[in-house]
């Protein structure tokens, strides 16, 4: 069975795919559990967030502000 890129097991054809996709949407079979990497991905923002001083908070804030408005303000016509 091939793999995905993430390790996950795929169906090898498409036919297989769709049942298996299907199953999972009228709840006959669970989906597979969040990866590892998610859940450490979710747990180091956090850990990010509480070791940033709040002036280094500030600070990559204001730099987001300032390249989201660099942009220029979209056409609204």
């Amino acid at each position: 069975m091939p793999r995905g890129p993430n390790g996950e097991r795929r169906p090898a054809d498409t036919v297989a795919n769709a049942i298996h996709v299907a199953k999972i949407a009228t709840g006959e079979i669970e989906d597979e559990t969040p990866s590892a990497k998610r859940n450490g991905g979710l747990v180091g923002g956090n850990a990010r967030r509480d070791t940033l001083s709040p002036e280094r908070r500030s600070e990559i804030a204001r730099k987001a502000a300032k390249a989201r408005w660099k942009q220029g303000a979209p056409d609204r016509t």
